[in-house]
């Protein structure tokens, strides 16, 4: 009975382990598409990195649990295997971003994606572009029309 108690502490510490690690994740994840620059980001991808060899290890210990006899409950413990997983798959994700050189053709496709705020600042300009030749398209109108009418020859339009 002692061993069970022992196995289900050990159990208990390395959920722990995990929810820290995840959080921390998570908090390192955010940081790494936030930084403002190359050399912030790649310190943070650093820090991902660590973060998630330490989450395979414990899914490792995980996994031999779910494999032995000694648990008979092993929904939680898939479950947080499930959980590391899905964090592994995201830093996969942020890793190939890392990997892809500029020039590439994935590289090249990248650039052409902008990031939320450079779309709105393109879509600024492209609407104050549109304004101001609006204004210049009535200031030529307005213009047509005075010298029609100083000519006297033209009709009056509204």
């Amino acid at each position: 009975m002692s061993n069970q108690r022992k196995l289900q502490t050990e159990i208990d510490r390395v959920i722990k382990k995990v929810d820290e690690g995840v959080e921390l994740f998570d908090d390192i994840y955010e940081k790494v598409y936030s930084a403002d620059t190359q050399n912030q980001k790649e310190k943070y991808e650093t820090e991902l990195k660590k973060e998630i060899k330490k989450l395979q290890r414990l899914r490792d210990q995980i996994k031999s649990w779910i494999s032995g006899s000694e648990v008979k409950d092993k929904d939680q413990l898939l479950e947080y295997r499930r959980l590391i997983e899905t964090k592994m798959e995201a830093f996969k994700v942020v890793e190939k971003e890392t990997k892809t050189k500029t020039f590439s053709k994935e590289g090249l496709a990248r650039q052409e994606k902008l990031d939320p705020e450079e779309q709105k600042k393109a879509d600024t300009v492209n609407w104050i572009g549109e304004v101001i030749e609006q204004i210049n398209n009535k200031i030529d109108e307005t213009d047509l029309e005075i010298e029609t009418l100083s000519s006297g020859k033209g009709k009056k339009t509204n």
